[in-house]
């Protein structure tokens, strides 16, 4: 069984950071990309950043570029999602996904308040 589980949320003040960390089982994952997207009441869900399998690629989306960065330890099985330079519109519940993003972790929320 595919499974992807999120950790690393919490409560940050604005300008902090943050290291989210997506771990997966059943499957091999050193062969495929990894999605993070999030999910908000205001925008609804939102693409993130996704790094290819080998971490050789990466890329974000327009409101995160530069400020977060993706990364991956094929060794754990894990991909690192870090949130720097933290705003308050980062607050969201953060998943990552597969590929097809047909496989979803239960995701963690990321709440940035001052």
């Amino acid at each position: 069984e595919i499974q992807l589980v999120e950790s690393g949320g919490g409560l940050v003040q604005p300008g902090g950071s943050l290291r989210l960390a997506c771990r997966g089982s059943g499957f091999t994952f050193s062969a495929y990309p990894i999605n993070w997207v999030r999910d908000t009441p205001a925008k609804g869900l939102e693409w993130v950043s996704i790094i290819d399998h080998d971490g050789g690629h990466e890329d974000y989306g327009t409101s995160v570029k530069g400020r977060f960065a993706i990364s991956r330890d094929n060794t754990k099985d894990t991909v690192y999602l870090q949130l720097n330079s933290l705003k308050t519109e980062d607050t969201a519940m953060y998943f990552c996904t597969t590929p097809a993003m047909d496989h979803w972790g239960k995701g963690v929320l990321v709440t940035i308040s001052s």
